[in-house]
């Protein structure tokens, strides 16, 4: 069986749902495949600065989410080998909070037509068709599409057909946990991070009853054996808590064993945006399937949620005419509106090359110098770099993607 539809995205994650959502506020639809049946909502939670508050009041949804997550007010920096905090840096000025990766999905979903997501739809291969591309299914469907735009995380199918070699791990691992008290944490709204040892570990709350954490470290090869067994994973964590506070260790006691996960952390050598197709034709890639990051600015969702902003502007220039109207089939040069999605997939593409090559080089070395447990790098890290440190996030969070409307 063939269908025909003007734009797929492969990935209801964040980017593919909010491509979506920013062309549904233009008047385009487009179809959404996600391989899994549902909504995939693992990670618990993300820290979102000025970047993706920006870019979520862009798609009109920025409101109904902060009602639900606490303002950060500072980041607490401190060092697992010296008693008293190193450095708190103000947010003051600036839009930080930690939102559950839950409630943003919902809500972008929720603003979406209802027959805007295909579940249960997984991609298996992508060929040419003229001006068009056929999406090859596993259920045996095939679509046809003017254009595909990818979504699909780090194992994406779209990345790998434009050229991208498969995301590098890095050697470290993170153990993320999701708390909930319904009688409230009572530990206020800092955000809390820790680091030496070869570890980092971070606080976040999101409102007063629910808590996010996280754990990244150099694994030893019985250490990877952990992986897939959250009751192993809890106890690792805990065993690891001993130079932090104890309303932290709190947090991670009383984690349930279904809110632990854990994943090796990956990344894109930068090097290959710089010569690599993040478009080709009627193709492009956004989010993890094109800037695959580690977790240490907080800037992975941010990106995300700034491609589809950018994306769906991009290509409402391409497919809308010069007064707005859209063009619902009516060119019948074909070639003529191939070429306008092309040039806009370029567009895009200049537009986040670099930003997507700073974010990953400075996300990798900053994680770097955080876990490294060399002597001269624990010296300088926790006498210097952890003033510093902590306003880079800041720094990079201090990014305006733009309005939808071109």
């Amino acid at each position: 069986m063939e269908i025909v539809e003007d734009i797929v995205i492969v990935g209801a994650g964040i980017a593919g749902l909010t491509t979506s959502l920013g062309l549904h506020r233009l008047g385009i639809r487009s179809l959404v495949l996600e391989s899994s049946d549902r909504l995939r909502i693992t990670g618990f939670a993300l820290s979102t600065w000025n970047n993706a508050w920006k870019a979520l009041d862009a798609i009109g949804i920025g409101e109904s989410l902060r009602h639900q997550h606490h303002l950060t007010p500072s980041i607490l920096f401190a060092s697992t080998n010296l008693d008293q905090p190193v450095s708190e840096i103000s947010y003051k000025g600036h839009e930080v909070r930690c939102l559950q990766r839950r409630l943003l999905l919902e809500t972008l979903a929720n603003e979406l037509p209802s027959d805007t997501i295909r579940f249960s739809s997984k991609v298996v291969s992508i060929e040419e068709s003229g001006f068009l591309k056929r999406v090859h299914l596993s259920d045996g469907t095939i679509l046809k599409t003017k254009v595909l735009i990818g979504c699909d995380g780090v194992n994406s199918v779209v990345a790998k057909w434009l050229g991208f070699k498969k995301p590098v791990f890095t050697g470290r691992l993170a153990i993320r946990g999701y708390t909930k008290f319904k009688d409230g944490h009572g530990l206020g709204p800092k955000f809390r991070q820790f680091v030496g040892k070869g570890l980092r570990f971070g606080f976040l709350p999101c409102n007063d009853e629910d808590f996010h954490w996280f754990l990244t470290w150099t694994p030893s090869t019985k250490d990877e054996e952990l992986e897939d067994d959250p009751v192993k994973l809890k106890q690792f964590v805990m065993s690891k808590l001993e130079d932090i506070p104890n309303e932290m260790k709190s947090v991670v006691e009383k984690t349930q064993l279904d809110a632990i996960l854990s994943s090796p952390l990956k990344y894109r050598r930068p090097w290959e945006l710089l010569w690599g197709n993040i478009s080709k034709g009627n193709v492009c890639v956004a989010g993890d399937a094109l800037h695959p990051m580690t977790p240490e600015l907080g800037q992975g969702g941010c990106a995300a949620l700034e491609d589809g902003v950018v994306l769906a502007r991009c290509i409402a220039e391409a497919l809308l005419k010069p007064g707005g109207e859209e063009t619902n089939g009516k060119i019948v040069d074909e070639e003529e509106e191939y070429r306008r999605i092309e040039i806009g997939l370029k567009i895009f593409a200049k537009k986040r090359r670099w930003r997507s090559i700073d974010l990953i080089s400075t996300s990798y070395m900053v994680g770097y110098i955080q876990q490294n447990n060399g002597t001269i790098i624990n010296f300088l890290r926790d006498n210097f770099l952890s003033r510093f440190l902590p306003g880079m996030l800041l720094r990079k969070g201090d990014f305006d993607c733009g309005k939808l409307k071109y």
